[in-house]
């Protein structure tokens, strides 16, 4: 960090474990189609209760409205990741929802899918990363804050409430090696997007 820093909290020790730990995710959910599922569950049970302490641990950021944020994930990116995620997981993707605003309207369970949570919480995560990068510090001042926002009020909610149903999973009687079959390479490469070939060994700076 330089001396002319505009803003040392965007470097502050808080902000870099986060940056980190985001990072250790997304290359997590980018690899996960490739492990089998007992493999995926507990690594979920591992980095999801640790990515929520380090966003708790940020420090309060203004925003700054004048600046348009551009976004680096892609719906094709999105979908790609979630359906491998979902594809894996089988029937134990869907889980009955207990903290939704709507289910107060509903007379019937509601159901939530534990590939498109860790496909959102990824989608912010990422575009925040590719912000973070760029050195500007007002970019990564607004994306910071953008991302302890939606966190707040999106995708912290559906970080807790996968880890409810990852735990329910692993602590339970199902014997996911005989369930699931995993896709075989040419089938997973041949419905590799081009931009995820290259991701594997991207590092922060």
């Amino acid at each position: 960090m330089s001396e002319e820093s505009l803003n040392p909290l965007v470097y502050s020790k808080n902000v870099i474990e986060f940056v980190t730990v985001a990072n250790e995710y997304c290359k997590f959910v980018e690899g996960a189609g490739s492990e089998n599922v007992r493999s995926l569950l507990g690594k979920t049970q591992k980095i999801l209760p640790l990515l929520y302490l380090k966003a708790s641990l940020l420090p309060e950021l203004d925003s700054s409205e004048e600046l348009t944020l551009e976004k680096s994930v892609t719906e094709v990116d999105y979908n790609f990741l979630q359906q491998r995620i979902m594809n894996l997981l089988g029937e134990h993707d869907d889980y009955q929802e207990v903290f939704d605003a709507d289910m107060q309207f509903s007379d019937a369970p509601l159901t939530a899918s534990i590939s498109e949570n860790l496909a959102d919480i990824y989608q912010d995560l990422k575009d925040f990363i590719m912000l973070y990068r760029t050195g500007d510090e007002l970019v990564m001042q607004e994306s910071l804050w953008e991302c302890q926002d939606n966190f707040k009020n999106y995708w912290g909610q559906k970080l807790v409430n996968s880890l409810r149903a990852v735990h329910s999973l692993i602590y339970s009687t199902v014997d996911f090696d005989q369930e699931i079959r995993l896709p075989s390479e040419e089938e997973e490469e041949s419905n590799k997007p081009d931009w995820l070939n290259s991701l594997f060994n991207n590092e922060i700076d």
